[in-house]
């Protein structure tokens, strides 16, 4: 499980972007594994995960790296005038990442651990800790999270949230997630924030879509938007 099949058929949820996946088939198999989660499934309606486009790891990875902590405005402003200083480029490379002065980075609004977590990606990306994209293709998503989390700066949420939303993975459950620990609260009813264990337990019977219930999870905290 977890590990990416270039034969794979992909799939078009209603419209959005393809999945390694069939959407469909992993919503009824929930709704059979898990009544009260497929009670909320039948509330919120059909799966529309988003699946965003990867440059490759490391541009991904240093925008999360930037996006930390922060709102998503302030975020993008800051990471867009990193960007700024590598133009024509939309993106900087590793090279240009160790070839600029940290006065530089730290000048765009990074701060000083943020710079050197990006400083420290950049290096590893040209040592081959940070797998090329056709690597990761053939990786498992722990593989893939022991990898990345020797990032300076990138933690197991970091890479859950890149095999969710940036390579379509359909076993990833992020139990430490806020809105994940938030969605499962009402959506079986607990009176406290469920520990990460409690979520892990139950997520046992989403396998092999354990991406797919999280979204559902997601998207249980206002009954509508959550994560799209």
């Amino acid at each position: 499980m977890g590990r990416a099949d270039p034969e794979r058929k992909l799939f078009i949820a209603k419209g959005r972007a393809a999945l390694p996946f069939d959407p469909e088939r992993a919503v009824d198999q929930l709704s059979l594994a898990d009544p009260l989660l497929g009670r909320m499934i039948g509330r919120i309606g059909p799966f529309r995960l988003k699946i965003e486009a990867l440059h490759n790891p490391f541009s991904a990875l240093a925008e999360s790296i930037a996006y930390q902590q922060l709102t998503g405005k302030a975020a993008a402003t800051i990471f867009g005038r990193v960007c700024d200083l590598y133009r024509p480029r939309r993106y900087p490379t590793p090279e240009g990442i160790l070839a600029t002065h940290s006065a530089r980075l730290r000048g765009c609004g990074l701060s000083r651990a943020k710079t050197l977590a990006l400083k420290d990606l950049a290096a590893r990306t040209l040592d081959g800790t940070v797998p090329t994209m056709r690597r990761l293709a053939g990786m498992s998503d722990e593989e893939i999270v022991e990898r990345l989390t020797a990032v300076r700066g990138i933690g197991r949420w970091t890479v859950e949230m890149l095999l969710i939303f940036r390579l379509g993975r359909p076993d990833v459950l992020p139990v430490t997630d806020y809105g994940v620990q938030k969605g499962f609260q009402r959506t079986f009813r607990t009176r406290a924030l469920p520990h990460p264990k409690e979520i892990a337990s139950r997520g046992e019977r989403w396998r092999p879509y354990r991406t797919v219930a999280s979204w559902y999870l997601w998207r249980a905290i206002d009954g509508q938007a959550g994560f799209s």
